[in-house]
């Protein structure tokens, strides 16, 4: 018991270190300032529009991982969940070296096209596609290989299209698991900050997302700092709270 008392302060500590600090008098004053109205409506758009970037692309994903065998697949797995351990950082650096000006492919997208994403709103919606995309597959990868595939064989011995199956039968077997890994892709959207700065910058009103404003107003305005990281601490814990089940255990469908 002491250690696991010891390793229960270690992480609750600071939390309520902060509680204990915030300007509860002066709360709604500091988030109802401009830059906080802003960087929270920028914050909402882009994760968001991360998170169903996330679902386009990570659901299909998903379903190859999950239903089809081919040489490298083991590979293929580690490098789409690698950001989930890949530094945020880094992530913006290869995401600069990827998408931007001079970039492998940004490159071509800016001579073809005339479309430039760093340090741009849609360079924000990138990054945190990036790093929030395989909480979403890791998700939905689980629940596709618990859920009874003999509904899917059923459905297709009557006669039912590959898209109808797995419109009717496969969305609904996983739509728990869908749903808890699209808000938790939105949680790490809301909350991402290395790649955003890396790949975006921190421009007011362009890509200043609420972690952004945090880091910038901590050393001019400490009080606005901690009223904003409150709000991303609700939202956490509201999130956390609510799918901690389907989080633990992402094959489990209730």
């Amino acid at each position: 018991m002491l250690p696991a008392l010891v390793g229960f302060a270690f992480l609750l500590f600071p939390l309520v270190a902060m509680l204990w600090r915030a300007p509860w008098h002066d709360l709604f004053h500091l988030l109802a300032q401009s830059s906080a109205l802003t960087a929270l409506r920028l914050s909402l758009e882009c994760a968001t529009a991360a998170m169903l970037a996330s679902i386009v692309l990570g659901v299909p994903l998903a379903w190859v991982l999950a239903r089809m065998s081919f040489p490298g697949l083991r590979l293929l797995r580690a490098l789409v969940t690698l950001p989930l351990v890949l530094p945020p950082v880094v992530g913006g650096v290869a995401l600069l070296l990827a998408l931007g000006r001079n970039g492998l492919l940004g490159r071509l997208l800016d001579q073809w096209f005339g479309i430039t994403l760093p340090f741009t709103t849609q360079g924000v919606i990138v990054a945190e596609t990036f790093v929030a995309m395989p909480f979403l597959i890791v998700a939905v990868e689980g629940a596709l290989r618990s859920a009874d595939a003999g509904l899917e064989e059923a459905a297709a011995t009557l006669g039912a299209s590959r898209l109808r199956t797995f419109t009717r039968v496969t969305l609904p077997l996983i739509g728990p698991s869908l749903a808890a890994g699209s808000v938790l892709a939105w949680a790490r959207a809301l909350g991402e900050f290395g790649a955003t700065i890396t790949f975006a910058g921190n421009f007011p009103g362009t890509t200043q997302t609420m972690p952004l404003l945090v880091y910038q107003t901590l050393e001019t305005d400490p009080d606005q700092a901690v009223a904003l990281s409150l709000v991303l601490l609700a939202v956490a814990i509201i999130v956390l709270a609510g799918l901690r089940d389907n989080w633990l255990h992402p094959g489990r469908n209730r």
